[in-house]
């Protein structure tokens, strides 16, 4: 219960001021244990096997990284990896969602789906 309380504590904080970002540096040793915690629960990469920056994209179609993030990957930290998801995912272009909301909506299109 301890860890959820540290992050509830910042979560709160972030939600009155309207911010949608904090800085790591800034969070409680107690909170960050419990962020890294979280985070080792997630999925490391967002690569769906199928890379266009090894064709020469500068964004690959497939996870929607750019080149310096595949790149770099294993030597980002956890916050910034977090960014990068939190980017992809808000952006929703990479084939790594498509493909799912070109699922639902062909479902959608079929009569009774």
């Amino acid at each position: 219960m301890a860890p959820t309380r540290a992050l509830a504590e910042v979560y709160a904080v972030m939600a009155f001021e309207r911010r949608h970002e904090i800085d790591p540096s800034s969070l409680p040793k107690a909170a960050m244990q419990a962020w890294l915690a979280w985070f080792e629960s997630t999925p490391d990469t967002p690569c769906i096997a199928i890379c266009s920056t090894s064709q020469g994209d500068d964004v690959c179609k497939g996870c929607g990284r750019s080149f310096a993030e595949v790149q770099y990957w294993t030597e980002m930290q956890p916050v910034q990896k977090r960014a990068t998801w939190r980017r992809i995912t808000q952006e929703g272009t990479a084939w790594r969602f498509n493909k799912y909301a070109e699922r639902a909506a062909e479902r959608r299109a079929v009569p009774g789906g």
